[in-house]
């Protein structure tokens, strides 16, 4: 019997081609009208996003994307072409490895279409966000088998669902953090991506979700899927590395879309809450990303730090994602590798 020709599928969230009005538009709504990500029936999702969201939201998106943006491109496509390239490297090219972005380009679709160019039989899809939500993790996987469900032929799908405590991917992390003097810092704040109660409320099999307040504090079999609860490991895994004490840090959520109440406590009310309590200096984890993006350098490192010198604060510090770290690109072959049965070549 031949030796099955496995090949590996990044997938992240996704970028405008260009930072410009109607490639911004274009993303937004590729990426607001799935309905994994805007979980309401499709015509209100639609009136929503087309009418009022987009109209709104694009000429301001346009202009925090021009300050994103280097002479790379976007950071988050840069890094994930580089990241690419290092674990083709790291593999000595045996196993042929795409990029894909589930909104925009390059597409899911595309990055499939090279890797069965490419003959192979397995596709191990592994997204490159850490914590499991229906909206990232479920929709990438979701748009891979989309793309397969006309064809005659499907290889095996392997998927990698989440990573979100495993132990070289939180060193990474660690490492990034102690580059920084952790000790100056008042405060230090582990900010994921936000996400809808409803869809936290989703994702519980046994109507636990949000019925304590320490419901997200230990995964359990009823939580394993929620997206807060695997955050709040996150953070407890990289506290452990840094040896934090509970007092010396807060898990917190941002980029909150709408008023209804997503995952809490809210990044920026922490901020009032520090500044309030007299903190000057604080140290910024964004766990949820593994690359920097305009979530962590534009969000984070230009308006979360304007609204906290507003506040009385001196000093709010970002430290960097894992980007195209060396160790990141070991961690993924790790993790892969405990994952899945790969066959040798």
């Amino acid at each position: 019997m031949s030796k099955r020709r496995q090949g590996i599928l990044l997938i992240n969230l996704g970028s405008p081609d260009e930072p410009k009005r109607r490639d911004v538009d274009r993303y937004l709504l590729e990426f607001l009208t799935d309905g994994r990500v805007i979980d309401l029936p499709w015509l209100s999702r639609q009136l929503l996003v087309r009418g009022l969201i987009v109209p709104l939201r694009a000429k301001n998106s346009t202009k925090l994307y021009q300050q994103l943006w280097t002479e790379d491109g976007s950071p988050l496509k840069h890094f994930g072409e580089k990241v690419k390239q290092m674990l083709c490297e790291l593999v000595d090219h045996q196993y042929p490895v795409e990029i894909a972005m589930r909104y925009q380009n390059p597409s899911i679709e595309d990055a499939v279409n090279s890797l069965m160019d490419k003959r192979v039989d397995e596709i191990i899809v592994f997204p490159l966000f850490p914590q499991y939500a229906s909206a990232t993790t479920g929709s990438a996987f979701q748009e891979v088998m989309k793309v397969f469900s006309d064809r005659q032929v499907i290889p095996s799908l392997v998927f990698i669902e989440d990573y979100y405590e495993h132990p070289a991917m939180i060193k990474v992390f660690a490492d990034h953090g102690r580059a920084f003097d952790l000790e100056s810092y008042d405060h230090i704040l582990f900010s994921y991506h936000g996400l809808p109660q409803r869809q936290l409320i989703k994702a519980d099999p046994c109507s636990h979700c949000l019925q304590s307040e320490d419901c997200c504090q230990k995964i359990t079999e009823c939580n394993r899927h929620c997206y807060s609860a695997q955050c709040y490991a996150t953070t407890q895994a990289l506290a452990k590395a840094l040896d934090l004490s509970e007092e010396r840090y807060t898990t917190c959520f941002q980029s909150r879309l709408g008023k209804d109440p997503w995952a809490q406590p809210y990044t920026s009310v922490i901020l009032e809450e520090r500044a309030k309590a007299g903190d000057k200096r604080l140290l910024v984890f964004s766990p949820a990303f593994v690359a920097d993006c305009l979530e962590t350098i534009i969000e984070v490192g230009f308006e979360y730090k304007e609204e906290f010198l507003a506040l009385g604060g001196e000093k709010i510090d970002l430290v960097p994602s894992l980007n195209d770290d060396p160790q990141w690109v070991n961690a993924i072959w790790q993790i892969i590798n405990e994952r899945v049965k790969i066959s040798p070549h």
